[in-house]
């Protein structure tokens, strides 16, 4: 997925020689690289968050990270890794002391509860990683009692749930077992009700349509919608580079000069369409 192009701070793993890959940095400096980037393959790859970097490189003194700022085009796949055509390393991160907890049941790193077996957990009884709650066998967790990851919930299985008890993934309401859903004891997707089993069928342009959630984000018209210019980075003045709202024109010549024919044709053949609403919804005039 393309971010776009402007200033994003973030931090990059390096080994003891500060190089990544075989490659050589240098603090204070700014690298840059022509041609396309993707994420894993080519471009230089940092993370928004230090804990992410060390799902890349491994939790040692032979381990240094820098605070990196992106300073051209940057892609995700996944908002966890990140890539950019033109970096400049800022700063090298001063590590925390690891030393193990003075409660001798802890048999982790920098932990500030008892009986963790994980690191950087501020609870009890984790044997995850960087857990604010207790019980938790995942990473990241700031309930209790959970065996994923980034919940904020309590009793989930699942990751990124904001309710409790849930066997799914990004839900936020209670006892689902599906994905993305909003309700409580939901065993379907993205519902926002309660005791559902199937996913709904989604509304497009105010109307009732026989897709679902899963139909829109797997079609064409998704994926051109993607590239939408939401914003855009102000290069005029370098030394305080503004990352504001695409203007009208933009977006208007993304759409008249950027896709071709056939592009346009896919998104307007979506269901119901309605030129006036998807004027309203993006600025854009078909």
């Amino acid at each position: 997925m393309k971010v776009g192009n402007r200033e994003m701070k973030g931090y990059k793993a390096f080994d003891k020689d500060l190089k990544c890959r075989g490659f050589q940095y240098e603090i204070g400096q700014t690298y840059e690289i022509d041609g396309d980037i993707e994420c894993c393959e080519r471009g230089f790859h940092f993370c928004l968050s230090i804990a992410d970097c060390y799902r890349f490189y491994e939790e040692s003194d032979d381990t240094r990270i820098c605070k990196v700022e992106a300073l051209g085009e940057i892609k995700t796949e996944d908002a966890i890794k990140y890539c950019t055509n033109k970096i400049k390393i800022l700063s090298e991160v001063k590590k925390p002391r690891i030393k193990t907890n003075t409660n001798t049941t802890s048999s982790g790193y920098c932990n500030c509860g008892a009986w963790n077996n994980g690191r950087w957990n501020r609870g009890d009884c984790n044997t995850g990683n960087f857990n604010d709650g207790s019980y938790n066998s995942g990473n990241r967790n700031s309930g209790y009692w959970n065996s994923g990851n980034h919940n904020s919930g309590n009793g989930n299985s699942g990751h990124w749930n904001t309710g409790s008890c849930n066997e799914g993934d990004f839900n936020s309401g209670n006892h689902n077992s599906g994905d993305f859903n909003a309700g409580d004891f939901n065993s379907g997707d993205r519902n926002v009700g309660a005791f559902n089993c199937e996913e709904p069928k989604i509304r497009m342009f105010d109307k009732e349509t026989d897709w679902t959630m899963k139909d829109w984000q797997n079609s064409k018209a998704f994926g051109i919608m993607l590239d939408y210019p939401y914003y855009e980075y102000d290069y005029r003045n370098l030394k305080e580079p503004m990352y504001h709202e695409a203007t009208a024109e933009d977006k208007q010549k993304w759409w008249d000069e950027e896709l071709t024919e056939d592009e346009r044709n896919i998104v307007k053949s979506l269901p119901n369409f309605d030129a006036d609403k998807f004027y309203l919804c993006t600025g854009i005039k078909v």
